[in-house]
């Protein structure tokens, strides 16, 4: 795995309004996001309670295992973008 990291649950609209953003992401900088279902997958959804910490609570949740940085819920793809890179 590995360094950024997206929990989903598969019916979220939220996370659906991420994919094209996640998507353009990794395509522009050449990053590969983990992708991990955890709305009917019990060890991805311990997996994320790991490195959420109770900061989120829900999904999309993203994580930067590099930086430490996170994101909660959909954002701009600016901030997608920033997180990716570590800013």
């Amino acid at each position: 795995m590995g360094d950024l990291i997206e929990f989903y649950g598969t019916e979220c609209p939220h996370c659906n309004t991420m994919k094209p953003l996640v998507a353009k992401v990794e395509k522009e900088l050449k990053v590969k996001v983990d992708k991990l279902e955890v709305w009917h997958n019990a060890k991805n959804a311990q997996m994320m309670q790991q490195y959420d910490k109770g900061r989120c609570g829900g999904v999309p949740f993203f994580f930067n295992k590099k930086t430490g940085k996170y994101i909660c819920g959909s954002v701009p793809y600016e901030k997608l973008k920033s997180w990716a890179q570590g800013k």
